[in-house]
């Protein structure tokens, strides 16, 4: 599954109205898939539970009371239309994202009219299942955008999200609009190895194709900046990716 060109780097964490993380139900019979979302929304913070029948769905969702569910039309045992029903008898606001391999304008229409919020056709990219489900927790008032500092700071190195002033050791950093999204997904992420893949997915916001040298490219413009003169922070893990930590 490819990415989504929707998709921004450094979203705001989104959590229940409570300061709790957000839950969410995946249901789907291909267990594959259910993993790999699973891994998608545990990377934003969210709690998740899968299921891969109908009936495990209406079962797991009474314990585990989600705020969202992702609900795969084609189950072995109940219809996607059917388990809808019997969870909106006990949640009845819960928010349903369907996920459908058919694509025909009456089976999209179905889908809402029996009651769901939003559907994602396979083959569908792991970003953009996240960014609708962002979109329906919004707009239902289920989580809302947990309240952040716009200064990220990391050692002697700080970021001004509003103000986009970086400065280190107190001294003022020029960078371009691209080398500032880049730093400011490092310093979100600090002490934690990330791929070039991944940086291409959060800060270009789409796929090159394979033509990672950008990313190098663009850690090369940051070090000369950052850590010219100084101790290192941002640090390559040949093979794996980079990874920015305070200096020693």
């Amino acid at each position: 599954m490819g990415t989504d060109p929707r998709n921004t780097g450094g979203q705001v964490e989104l959590r229940r109205p409570d300061g709790e993380p957000v839950r969410v139900l995946v249901v789907d019979d291909e267990t594959t898939l259910t993993d790999l979302l699973a891994m998608a929304l545990r990377y934003e913070g969210w709690q998740v539970q899968g299921a891969n029948t109908g009936t495990d769905a209406v079962r797991v969702a009474r314990q585990f009371q989600p705020d969202v569910v992702i609900l795969d039309v084609m189950l072995p045992d109940l219809d996607g239309f059917e388990v809808l029903r019997r969870l909106r008898g006990h949640l009845p606001d819960v928010p349903i994202l369907f996920l459908t391999a058919r694509d025909a304008v009456e089976d999209r229409i179905a889908g809402l009219t029996v009651g769901g919020d939003d559907y994602v056709t396979k083959p569908f990219s792991l970003e953009e299942v996240v960014a609708r489900l962002r979109a329906l927790m919004r707009r239902s008032g289920v989580a809302v955008a947990a309240r952040e500092e716009a200064v990220l700071v990391v050692g002697d190195l700080t970021l001004d999200e509003d103000s986009h002033e970086v400065r280190r050791g107190g001294q003022l950093i020029s960078l371009t609009a691209t080398e500032f999204e880049l730093l400011r997904f490092l310093m979100r992420n600090p002490r934690r190895v990330l791929s070039k893949a991944h940086i291409l997915d959060r800060v270009w916001n789409y796929d090159f194709g394979g033509q990672a040298n950008v990313v190098e490219l663009y850690i090369s413009y940051l070090r000369k900046k950052v850590d010219a003169g100084r101790e290192p922070m941002i640090h390559t893990l040949r093979g794996a990716g980079y990874v920015l930590k305070p200096a020693d």
